[in-house]
């Protein structure tokens, strides 16, 4: 059988060590010996002996699952074996986390992660009730995070002399050492008028970056459909 479908680029060939790699632009494998992290329903393949457990049970992972609203509701994937991630054809990246960093993440965009990581829930500083941007998931320690992106990310340098200003329903995340505040674009009255539908940002100061979608959330994602 012949086909441009079984390119080399597009298969699957045996990991030679355990851990995260990119599989393609859309899709992370992770070969594991032990277990990982990953959003609940993210799983598109597998070999192996693998078993998948919905996180969640006891009050502090529950707590953490019911107040994010898009958040991170996640499940363990323990054996040996591999696995593919995927989250409906978005955009798949891989952060090295070293020890010092900290990544901000919409858990939204949250796809996988070494079990090496730690995470907790954070408010979002100065964000209010905004959109999905009130609490976000902040990584840390020594291992990688696989992120998903509608679109081709832009990442925008923060330095203190040039904060940035980004939609809520844009941002994907930024480094976790920088200070957020809510910023208003609009004065009161031209909102009252209708407005432009760009009236409240989050502003992000100090240094480091921040991850954009080239696109607003869409409202049915906004809602977690």
């Amino acid at each position: 059988m012949k086909s441009e479908l079984f390119a080399s680029e597009n298969m699957a060939t045996q990991a030679a060590a355990p851990g995260m790699t990119q599989q393609n632009a859309k899709s992370i494998k992770y070969a594991l010996d032990g277990e990982c992290y990953a959003r609940q329903g993210s799983m598109v393949a597998f070999r192996g002996e693998l078993r998948f457990e919905k996180q969640g049970q006891g009050v502090g992972k529950f707590l953490k699952r019911a107040v994010t609203g898009e958040g991170l509701a996640l499940m363990a994937v323990r054996g040996r074996g591999e696995v593919w991630f995927a989250h409906e054809a978005a955009n798949c990246f891989i952060v090295d986390i070293e020890p010092g960093d900290g990544l901000s993440v919409n858990g939204r965009n949250v796809l996988c992660f070494d079990p090496s990581l730690s995470y907790e829930i954070k408010v979002v500083k100065g964000a209010g009730m905004v959109g999905g941007g009130l609490f976000n998931s902040v990584f840390s320690g020594q291992g990688k995070l696989g992120i998903v992106c509608e679109g081709t990310p832009i990442v925008i340098p923060v330095s203190p002399q040039a904060p940035v200003f980004v939609d809520t329903d844009a941002v994907v995340g930024w480094s976790s050492s920088l200070q957020t505040a809510l910023h208003r674009s609009q004065s009161v009255g031209s909102m009252l008028r209708g407005g432009s539908g760009e009236a409240v940002q989050l502003r992000l100061d100090g240094e480091g970056f921040v991850i954009v979608r080239p696109s607003e959330l869409r409202p049915e994602k906004a809602a977690g459909n």
